[in-house]
């Protein structure tokens, strides 16, 4: 006697999903569990947790037949042991103890465990939306998956916690009885992180001034200075300068976190922008993403539509760094193997920090340094000059002193928060005709849409940044990014375009960090 059973299922490429049909036939004959479709190790230890799991169920002697399961398309890769339900469910279809027609169209997602019970899995936000996208109308997930799930609209989700639970509300929906979801209260955004107030910053107006631009414009900032400077301070203050994230933003973002497995038990929609500061010993794999057998997204996603920040820059490994230069360009990292390239989203905003020297006295005089010339020009090194000519504001934060304990606190963020807020909704006005994202910023101005007709400045506003750019000072790209940032100066201050005030004081940040020195 033998059957064939089919159900749905969702599989990952990165953090988009792609619907997987789960087919079984099981016939009588020499005992045995064969799964086909290119699974992961994950995947090929499933028969032992499905076996383990039938066992709860009444007459399906799963181990004492032959078991032949297909994860379509076959030739797409399988990641994780979220196919479990899916394959189990199959399975119990072409056993009979589940009636074909109310699984068809029904996408399963969750791990077994030995007991029958459905464990929560990593990315069923994404998976459940693509499922969604995919048409589908019904998601069975774990019920430690469902308050993430509940996020996608246009799906019904039905939590289980065991098999035995999902079989006898399958046989009751075959005999036309209601079937009641299990009651899951909505999800409501995260609630809004206390980020420390910029006025707590003493002094260092210059590097406010930039902290403001590069909120304002979703530009890249390097700050430079001496240890205990405020650098650090500074940065961990920019995500509460920046406006709160769109819908689809939010989506998509707690969507990334959600196949990182780090929303946690209280899953909050994510409407904040990130802030993500990974160690300077930090491999290529966590921070690009990578990884042997699985590749997971790494902190430059983690980061996406958020900051990055990269704390003692100089540090970190030389490849790690140039590594980033692919993605501040095209907002996207892809991630390349023998069987498989994966991209992942990275539209993030880039702040470095660094001291002057290994040692981090080599500020003012010098007289304290203990660094050889050969050691601090290797130090600097590693931030090459490809990677520099990204980053549009590069700032030297001025060392410490009485002068600036004695000066009074000076604005909150919420005060800059507006403007910075006003500034972006100009922008978004200026950009959304023209330039293909979802909620421009000056950041996503090309540098052909700033010189044509329409946005060029005049030449006796640029002739600063001309100059330089004729005499070697800036690159090409070095100049369309001060343009970018005059722009922003612009908006700030309530101007319709920049002048030459603006040009020359985005020039002015873009070389004053001192870095090369």
């Amino acid at each position: 006697m033998s059957g064939l059973g089919r159900t749905l299922s969702v599989g990952l490429r990165g953090v988009t999903g792609f619907v997987v049909e789960a087919e079984a036939h099981v016939a009588s004959g020499l005992p045995g569990f064969v799964i086909g479709g290119l699974g992961d190790s994950a995947v090929a230890q499933s028969p032992g947790r499905i076996r383990a799991a039938a066992n709860v169920i009444d007459e399906m002697p799963v181990g004492q037949r032959r078991v032949t399961v297909n994860l379509s398309p076959a030739g797409v890769r399988k990641v994780g042991a979220g196919f479990d339900l899916a394959m189990f469910v199959a399975v119990a279809v072409a056993m009979g103890k589940v009636p074909q027609q109310v699984v068809r169209d029904v996408v399963h997602l969750g791990e077994l465990g030995l007991d029958g019970s459905v464990r929560a899995v990593p990315g069923v936000l994404p998976a459940v939306h693509a499922a969604a996208q995919a048409g589908a109308r019904h998601a069975v997930v774990p019920v430690g998956n469902a308050a993430e799930a509940h996020l996608v609209s246009g799906i019904r989700v039905h939590p289980v916690g065991h098999v035995g639970e999902l079989v006898a509300r399958y046989r009751r929906l075959a005999r036309h009885q209601e079937v009641d979801p299990v009651d899951v209260p909505p999800v409501a955004p995260e609630p809004a992180r206390a980020w420390s107030c910029l006025s707590e910053v003493l002094g260092q107006s210059e590097a406010k001034l930039a902290l403001e631009i590069a909120a304002a414009g979703g530009h890249h900032l390097l700050l430079a200075g001496p240890p205990g400077a405020g650098k650090t301070m500074l940065a961990e203050r920019l995500p509460g300068l920046l406006p709160a994230l769109g819908e689809a933003e939010s989506m998509e973002v707690t969507a990334i976190h959600s196949v990182l497995g780090a929303l946690g038990d209280d899953v909050r929609l994510i409407v904040r922008p990130p802030f993500v500061a990974p160690h300077h010993g930090a491999s290529m794999a966590a921070v690009i993403g990578g990884g042997s057998s699985h590749i997971r997204p790494g902190a430059i996603t983690s980061a996406h539509r958020g900051v990055l920040f990269l704390d003692e820059t100089p540090e970190f490994d030389k490849g790690v760094l140039q590594a980033l230069r692919t993605p501040l360009e095209r907002g996207t990292v892809s991630i390349a193997r023998a069987n498989e390239t994966v991209t992942f989203p990275a539209r993030f905003q880039l702040v470095l920090a660094a001291n002057p020297c290994p040692c981090g006295n080599g500020w003012g005089r010098g007289l304290d340094c203990t660094c050889s010339p050969l050691m601090r020009r290797t130090y600097f090194g590693k931030l090459s000059g490809p990677l520099l000519d990204r980053v549009d504001l590069q700032v030297h934060v001025q060392p410490p002193g009485l002068s600036m304990a004695g000066q009074p606190p000076g604005e909150t963020s919420d005060v800059v928060a507006a403007r910075v807020a006003s500034a972006r909704g100009v922008q978004h006005e200026r950009w959304r005709p023209v330039v293909a994202a979802g909620r421009p910023a000056n950041c996503d101005a090309s540098g052909s849409l700033l010189r044509s007709t329409r946005f060029r400045l005049p030449a006796s506003e640029t002739a600063t940044l001309d100059r330089s750019l004729e005499r070697g000072g800036i690159s090409l790209r070095g100049y369309d990014r001060s343009l970018r940032v005059a722009w922003t100066i612009a908006d700030l201050a309530g101007r319709q375009r920049p002048g030459r005030d603006e040009v020359d004081l985005a020039l002015s940040l873009r070389h004053h960090s001192g870095a090369a020195a």
